[in-house]
């Protein structure tokens, strides 16, 4: 089998963030495919209620409760996954969290940790956790989940941050992984607005992480501000879609779509130019 064949009835896909939203729409489309799914969430309840009706459509599916930001977790989400399926074929590193809009110079430390912790590290957690795995088989992929905010002038604070930082680690990860020989091919997922309860990401937050703000309130209040002029949003099985097919060609970059072209295309301009970023919502109003 070639690189085309990761997405196909028989193999094993591991999706983190899989309860709801872009992490559940890719379980759906991959048990869709009969592909044996393994969805990690720390939310349990609603995590295994997602599961409960993916097997009821008859899906091989294995719920596995995991905070990705802690590497542990991840390499026992892992053993999990051969323990259930022998094998593991492509690794969905999509889970996500929003967190405090303070300046960053005001934002609690438990938060900016949480953020990195989930956007960052989660990423990192599962490409260490499941690299050898993957290298393993004869067909495999992985797909880091961003935001089209990690692809212009930075915006939404630690998010931003975090977001900017998983494509610049996914990009790293493909020239390495090239320099290697090596068979994985790497899909870095840049969604704009998608229909999910992305913006309520706070009830997820770990009492660990110390007295918050309102984390919920700002983040959406900043992304409804720099959405404004965006299409509408998209549904997390269409995304799962557009996924899909770029693993099946082998495509980098996945936008949802066009709606900030002209704020990546400026701060490619700004940076070329020396000049200060301009923020994106001012490009998108000319």
């Amino acid at each position: 089998m070639g690189q085309g064949d990761v997405v196909a009835a028989g193999r094993v896909a591991v999706v983190t963030g899989a309860a709801s939203g872009i992490g559940l729409g890719l379980s759906r489309r991959f048990a869709a495919e009969g592909m044996h799914v393994v969805m990690a969430d720390v939310e349990e309840p609603v995590l295994s209620s997602a599961a409960a009706e993916l097997a009821r459509d008859g899906a091989g599916v294995l719920p596995v409760v995991t905070d990705v930001a802690d590497p542990a977790a991840v390499e026992a989400l892992r053993d999990a996954a051969v323990e259930a399926f022998g094998a593991v074929h492509l690794l969905c590193n999509n889970a996500g969290v929003g967190g405090s809009q303070e300046p960053l110079w005001e934002v609690a430390r438990g938060d900016l940790e949480w953020v990195f912790g989930v956007n960052l590290w989660g990423i990192v957690n599962g490409i260490r956790a499941f690299m050898p795995m993957l290298q393993q088989q004869d067909a495999a992929h992985i797909v880091n989940t961003s935001s089209v905010f990690g692809l212009f002038a930075g915006s939404l604070g630690a998010y931003g941050a975090s977001k900017h930082a998983a494509v610049a680690l996914s990009e790293s990860l493909h020239f390495q992984l090239r320099e290697a020989g090596s068979h994985i091919g790497v899909t870095v997922l840049c969604p704009s607005a998608v229909r999910t309860n992305f913006q309520t990401s706070a009830r997820n937050r770990p009492g660990a992480a110390g007295p918050s703000t309102d984390t919920d309130a700002a983040t959406r209040a900043a992304l409804q501000s720099l959405d404004a002029l965006s299409a509408s949003p998209r549904e997390p099985d269409e995304v799962a879609e557009l996924v899909v097919e770029a693993i099946r060609t082998s495509r980098f970059y996945v936008l949802t779509n066009s709606a900030r072209d002209t704020a990546i295309r400026m701060r490619a301009e700004e940076i070329l130019s020396g000049s200060a970023p301009t923020p994106p919502l001012t490009w998108e109003a000319r």
